[in-house]
């Protein structure tokens, strides 16, 4: 290689390295969003693969920054420096790590594996792509095979994420009756001969279950999940015609509500409540003529669980 040829490779390289610091350390206003309220942050499992197909969203343009901005080191790298795959990888998940490390360390970021796997990807797709077009006598041949080279393991590794993300992804379970879990009053919704009823002047038949109140006097459901997470309660809701059209429901979780429901006229509605965090205790409340039905909830698991 050429000296000046060589001078000006090592010049970029040491913009572009400025420019990766300046986007790891101080973009996207990480000063101003420091994280030294909540402690260092290392998160040290993958959560999540390193490219779906693509989309027309932020995410999905960073997680791709995440593998692309690194390619360039790894064709730079070797071409200015001979080394075998082995050596340049180690090196190169050496100083992420450090660098990772250091977000977290300044509160400028935090330590994340998913980031490190991407950077490396990135790096090891260079490698290639200076192994296809710059080991030898450079052409404009081999730098486009080299380009191409690039496209193709960049495709690959979309593939490959797809396919790792359908196996391990957690998908929601079978809706399961709430009243089949541990009960922690031994108050038992209705659940066998459930009789039908009309609202809105449509015939309702549950299939599950009916919770109701007796009366003037609100009735309390209360069920133990044992720190379920991201589970999904389903539900109809409804005041029969025959009766006062008033009443009210109250879900409540770990003693927080977390919905109330109140209807002054007929109707029914379909309730979806989502818990994104930990539920061990589930209570409902239900008072006046309201009646709740086919109460149930869906967990999202992994294949294995």
């Amino acid at each position: 290689m050429e000296v000046k040829l060589r001078k000006f490779i090592i010049a970029g390289t040491i913009l572009y390295t400025i420019l990766i610091l300046y986007f790891l350390f101080f973009a996207f206003n990480r000063v101003d969003h420091s994280t030294s309220d909540y402690g260092y942050t290392f998160m040290l499992v993958p959560e999540k693969v390193p490219l779906k197909f693509p989309e027309p969203t932020f995410s999905w343009l960073f997680q791709f920054g995440n593998i692309a901005a690194f390619i360039p080191f790894g064709v730079v790298i070797p071409l200015l420096y001979r080394s075998s795959f082995g050596k340049f990888i180690s090196l190169f998940v050496l100083t992420i790590l450090v660098l990772e490390s250091l977000q977290a360390l300044t509160y400028l970021g935090s330590f994340d594996v998913d980031d490190v796997i991407s950077n490396t990807l990135g790096a090891a797709i260079g490698f290639i792509a200076y192994r296809v077009g710059f080991s030898s006598k450079i052409s404009c041949k081999k730098l486009i095979a080299s380009a191409l080279s690039i496209g193709v393991l960049l495709v690959g590794v979309i593939v490959v994420s797809e396919t790792i993300n359908y196996v391990v992804a957690p998908r929601e379970s079978p809706i399961q009756a709430l009243h089949d879990v541990k009960e922690m009053n031994g108050t038992m919704p209705m659940a066998e001969n459930l009789p039908s009823f009309t609202i809105a002047g449509k015939k309702i038949e549950p299939k599950m279950n009916v919770y109701n109140s007796e009366g003037d006097k609100s009735k309390s459901y209360t069920y133990v999940l044992g720190n379920k997470k991201d589970i999904t309660l389903y539900s109809y809701f409804g005041i029969p015609d025959n009766g006062d059209f008033k009443g009210e429901v109250t879900i409540l979780a770990d003693g927080k509500v977390r919905a109330q429901y109140e209807q002054f006229n007929n109707g029914a509605e379909h309730l979806i409540l989502p818990f994104f965090d930990k539920v061990n205790e589930i209570t409902i409340i239900v008072s006046g003529n309201a009646k709740l039905w086919d109460v149930g909830f869906s967990e999202m698991k992994h294949w294995w669980e």
